[in-house]
């Protein structure tokens, strides 16, 4: 059963990610604070983190840096990672974290299950990117 864990201190995304996530077959848990993030990948060793982009006393570029630092040092097994960004512009802020996919709020239950199947397959997906840009993340799922 595939893992995910949510970082988020909004609760009005917690309710759309596990409405659109859990069920039998996917697990969600949730960590309220940014700097806690690492500690619960650690822990729970997830299949996917989900990061909001703000998440009060640190943001989730913050943290996928973090998750990615601690992957780079064999600390933690390589995690897929999904950040929810505030707005397209916010793409740079993503792609400079090396998050494997994101998407831009307001949030939907199909384009959640999509981009989650889709990063939870091995592959990347992207939002806000035209087909121009080169991601260097293999192959790639634009939104």
């Amino acid at each position: 059963m595939p893992s995910v864990l949510l970082a988020t201190d909004a609760e009005w995304i917690y309710e759309e990610v596990d409405g659109a996530l859990s069920s039998d077959d996917v697990a969600v848990f949730r960590v309220h604070s940014g700097v806690d993030a690492v500690a619960a990948v650690r822990e729970i060793q997830p299949d996917l983190v989900i990061l909001d982009l703000q998440i009060g006393n640190k943001g989730g570029m913050a943290v996928c840096m973090d998750i990615r630092a601690d992957e780079d040092l064999d600390r933690i097994p390589i995690t897929a990672v999904l950040m929810l960004l505030d707005r397209a512009p916010d793409v740079f802020l993503a792609r400079r974290s090396r998050a494997d996919g994101w998407l831009i709020k307001p949030l939907d239950a199909h384009r959640l299950r999509r981009a989650t199947d889709v990063l939870l397959s091995g592959y990347s997906y992207y939002e806000g990117v035209d087909e121009q840009t080169d991601l260097a993340h293999g192959e790639v799922v634009q939104a």
